[in-house]
């Protein structure tokens, strides 16, 4: 059988999407819809291919050129995602599908090309240091049980916000989400994302994320978009007011997440997402009980070209961090878009 390389079309998505639900090292990054997602959201090129034989898919790829000014030039996969990389289901499609990558660097002269892998690193290619971990634990679907596995001071937390009487509202809020979660991350001195990416989110996977905010009395204070994939939920883009600490509203709504999932979902897997070590994200998910396992952030680079290293514990942001934390609240959000979309 003849094995051939094609660009991924509308017409073929179904096809993609139903590889990816059939494959178990496929991710809900891998979804086809987030090539529209990053290209509708960012103007960044994506190159999705797929390896076909006798008619039927046997590998995808998922890839975007990421090239700003400020952040170079690279091919990844997939920017904006905290997994990625190929999928195969034999080693003649991984080759082609790893083959058409090299020669897509090597023809579009990007610095470096990423496969962000969640299980093994890429045979044969160089791993980044390990920086960024990824957190994922199994949970029973029971509240009681669930409740009682969290570790004894981060439980102690979550019971402060219901004793604070937080309470939670599912549902696809995006606006008020973006309002918090702007707030948030000014805060913390890092780039918000825009209002028209999260609506991006929302309109391509319909089905498959919620948006689940607390409330103190009538005021939001802490708000998280969800993804949902097989029986796993994904909290992905969250963040809480100045008053969120106060009243634990954070940990409140963390615990909310994984309740509601369980009850109303079915979900069995809480995968919170990707930090980086020495940060407080990292100490907070740890403190859940999660174990950090290192990400295969797997890489190639173009001829003369350096890995970029874009770390924000990197002493030379350190000046801009504490800046950022001081700009008004609608300066932040406009300036940080521009910036955001070269830190994929």
């Amino acid at each position: 059988m003849t094995l051939k390389i094609h660009q991924l079309e509308e017409a073929s998505e179904a096809r993609w999407d139903a590889f990816v639900r059939a494959m178990p090292d496929a991710t809900f990054f891998h979804f086809s819809a987030w090539r529209h997602v990053i290209a509708e959201s960012f103007s960044h090129q994506t190159y999705y291919v797929y390896a076909e034989e006798a008619g039927e898919i046997v590998g995808i790829l998922p890839l975007a050129r990421m090239r700003t000014k400020l952040f170079g030039d690279a091919l990844i996969s997939t920017p904006f995602c905290v997994y990625g990389g190929p999928i195969a289901m034999s080693q003649a499609a991984s080759d082609a599908l790893e083959h058409y990558a090299l020669e897509l660097l090597r023809r579009i002269g990007a610095d470096s090309l990423e496969f962000r892998q969640l299980h093994t690193p890429w045979p044969g290619w160089a791993v980044r240091p390990p920086l960024h971990y990824t957190f994922r634990k199994s949970f029973s679907g029971d509240a009681e049980i669930d409740m009682k596995a969290i570790p004894r001071k981060q439980r102690a937390m979550v019971r402060k916000g219901i004793q604070n009487g937080l309470r939670s509202v599912s549902d696809g809020n995006i606006d008020l989400l973006h309002k918090v979660y702007a707030e948030s991350v000014r805060n913390l001195g890092t780039p918000v994302f825009s209002r028209h990416y999260f609506r991006m989110l929302a309109k391509y996977f319909p089905e498959q994320h919620d948006v689940v905010t607390v409330f103190d009395g009538d005021a939001p204070v802490a708000s998280v978009l969800n993804f949902y994939f097989r029986d796993e939920v994904i909290p992905y883009y969250g963040g809480g007011t100045a008053r969120a600490r106060q009243v634990a509203a954070n940990d409140f709504m963390y615990w909310e997440v994984m309740r509601r999932a369980g009850a109303e979902r079915g979900c069995r897997l809480y995968d919170f997402g990707r930090s980086k070590s020495g940060t407080g994200a990292f100490d907070f998910k740890k403190n859940w009980g999660f174990t950090p396992q290192p990400l295969h952030y797997c890489y190639r680079l173009g001829e003369g070209a350096v890995l970029a290293e874009h770390n924000p514990s990197n002493p030379k942001y350190k000046l801009l961090i504490a800046a950022w934390r001081h700009l008004p609240l609608p300066v932040a959000n406009l300036l940080g878009p521009p910036i955001v979309r070269g830190l994929g």
